[in-house]
């Protein structure tokens, strides 16, 4: 297992290591690519001249995010959206290719159960789809109902520490983009069962379905691990103004700052 492991964190270090030149752009040079679409009627200033980086859902024009998304998912910019989405998950299976190997491996000598795991999630229009993930749990993870994973919890194995902190488990996901269930930049999926319960208790939760849910977004890059609803109050923000500023290049400044978060394992639980 220790070369295994060892193996693992190599093979994160060097994807990180090819793609070196995101490093040489600091936080306000990435933060120039997100400016707000001039048809919703926004200011065309970056995020590091407004100082914000999320929408107050409780004063939000839900207008603009409604026309926002109509325009993301329309003619202009969905053939590109969806080439982006293509093009990025065929290089990520092609380029990790081995890590991917390396990790069947481990989960399966690490503990007893399936590779990979199936879980309903909520996706485009609030329409139900599998989301498939690398098992980081034990088989009787679940055996109580459906719930939040927790600080130290220990329901994940010792593989699915190392995974969930650098995403690596999130990866098989490609197979839900190039399906065209998913986007690689969007809000990420949540499960029915508490998608009903946070649609009760969040103003326009229900908003963040307008587009296509991603491996990574927002909310990811820019807030830690939700395990509750006011967690999810709060991912919602950053939800809303991606679908409110969405640009091609928006969504390439997010999976650079995937890399650091995969690196740092920062927001991960």
């Amino acid at each position: 297992m220790g070369i295994l492991t060892s193996s693992l964190i190599a093979g994160s270090f060097i994807l990180v290591a090819a793609r070196s030149g995101v490093w040489l752009l600091n936080e306000a040079d990435l933060a120039k690519s997100v400016r707000p679409n001039p048809q919703t009627g926004s200011q065309r200033h970056p995020v590091s001249e407004q100082q914000q980086d999320h929408l107050d859902i409780e004063t939000v024009d839900i207008a603009t995010v409604e026309a926002a998304a109509a325009q993301a998912t329309g003619r202009k910019f969905a053939p590109v959206k969806r080439a982006m989405d293509i093009a990025v998950s065929l290089a990520l299976i092609g380029f990790l290719a081995p890590l991917l190997l390396l990790t069947a491996i481990a989960i399966k000598l690490d503990s007893r159960g399936p590779l990979l795991y199936r879980q309903c999630r909520v996706g485009y229009r609030g329409r139900e789809f599998s989301v498939y993930k690398f098992r980081s749990m034990t088989i009787d993870a679940e055996k109580n109902g459906p719930q939040y994973a927790s600080k130290n919890d220990a329901r994940i194995t010792r593989v699915g520490w190392f995974i969930r902190k650098t995403r690596i488990d999130e990866i098989p996901q490609t197979i839900n983009v190039l399906r065209g269930e998913m986007s690689f930049v969007g809000p990420r999926p949540e499960r029915p069962e508490f998608v009903q319960e946070l649609e009760k208790e969040i103003p326009h939760y229900q908003k963040r379905h307008l587009v296509k849910p991603g491996i990574t977004g927002w909310a990811q890059v820019r807030y830690e691990y939700a395990a509750s609803v006011e967690g999810a109050r709060e991912k919602l923000k950053f939800d809303l103004f991606y679908i409110k500023n969405f640009s091609p290049l928006f969504d390439i400044d997010i999976i650079f700052r995937t890399v650091r978060v995969a690196l740092f394992g920062l927001g991960s639980r």
